[in-house]
């Protein structure tokens, strides 16, 4: 009997040594923010608007004695946390609890990441079709679903791939998200250039095949220049919607000057142009509108002045809209 109790220690010892040796990190940031609003126009005329975010987010990883490093993610979110079913398509609030988002990566100089988001991840086309302008449309303006510039398709349990540098300056990436009922997996691709300083370019496609007979595919570029200490951006952004039906191909455009007047404080000018080519309307949602902030520590003061035309791709005057607002976000 003694014999076994000295194997049996003799085994956990050996094996909370192996533990000690892959131990890695957990590391906690936050953030939080207080925003006040007001949308003048039409429906959304509502008077000021008050809102708060908050935000935790939990890393960790360390390197494994094969060269591997694996580190991980878990994202707190109060009132962000949706999950949508892959086969239904709906989605139920608070479906991701604990967490509003989590993923596991894998990497190495000479084998490049491999990411796996169970819940939240972006594909590579995604995770670049933020317009140059900083998603201006996206302002309380009462812009539907339908109306909204259009992505390829992310969701639940999706894979990514970033391979190891190949040369100097360009990267190069893929994702893969898995089918719905009856239907294909959807993928995309991405390549960065940064070869030269103060130059970004960005090429990503990514199509949608979770909807058999509703297949798409998007395109995003984009490019932007730092020079001292002004910044232009420029990007494009095509929906082609293929067999899903009228009015659903739409071109996004975007443009934006920034200028960093000091460490400090920053103020750029912004404008959009989202157009929908088989509309029979064949109005423009022109959307433009200044952006400032001032950092101090971990405290940024922000404020924008945001107008919006032809909110719905209509003519009437209550599609016209004007957006003012000043938030202040905490990091810690």
């Amino acid at each position: 009997m003694n014999n076994f109790k000295k194997i049996g220690l003799t085994a956990l010892a050996g094996s909370l040594v192996a533990a000690t040796a892959y131990a890695g990190e957990v590391t906690v940031a936050g953030s939080a923010s207080m925003k006040v609003e007001h949308v003048d126009g039409g429906a959304a005329n509502a008077g000021k608007s008050f809102s708060m975010g908050n935000q935790l987010t939990f890393t960790g990883g360390g390197e494994l004695d094969n060269g591997l490093n694996v580190s991980i993610s878990f994202v707190l979110d109060q009132g962000d946390d949706t999950t949508t079913n892959v086969d239904s398509g709906t989605s139920t609030f608070g479906g991701g609890i604990p967490f509003d988002s989590h993923s596991v990566s894998i990497s190495s100089d000479s084998l490049g990441t491999l990411k796996f988001a169970g819940e939240g991840g972006a594909n590579v086309q995604t995770a670049v079709d933020t317009t140059a302008a900083g998603d201006l449309w996206d302002n309380s303006f009462g812009i539907t679903t339908a109306e909204d510039p259009k992505t390829s398709k992310s969701t639940n349990n999706m894979m990514s791939y970033t391979l190891p540098s190949i040369i100097d300056g360009v990267a190069l990436s893929a994702s893969y998200t898995p089918k719905g009922t009856g239907a294909a997996s959807s993928s995309a691709y991405a390549i960065a250039y940064t070869g030269v300083e103060g130059l970004t370019l960005n090429y990503a496609t990514g199509s949608d095949d979770s909807t058999a007979g509703s297949e798409s595919d998007t395109t995003t570029m984009k490019a932007s220049y730092a020079y001292g200490p002004i910044t232009v951006s420029y990007s494009e952004n095509e929906f082609d919607g293929a067999g899903t039906g009228a009015n659903t191909d739409q071109e996004v455009t975007a443009y934006q000057v920034a200028y960093t007047v000091s460490d400090a404080i920053s103020i750029s000018y912004g404008a959009e142009d989202i157009k929908t080519p088989d509309n029979a309307s064949d109005e423009d949602m022109d959307i433009s509108g200044i952006v400032a902030s001032y950092t101090a520590g971990g405290m940024t003061i922000s404020g924008t002045m945001i107008s919006a035309d032809n909110t719905a791709h209509g003519t009437a005057d209550t599609q016209d809209k004007d957006q003012w607002s000043l938030s202040a976000s905490f990091a810690f």
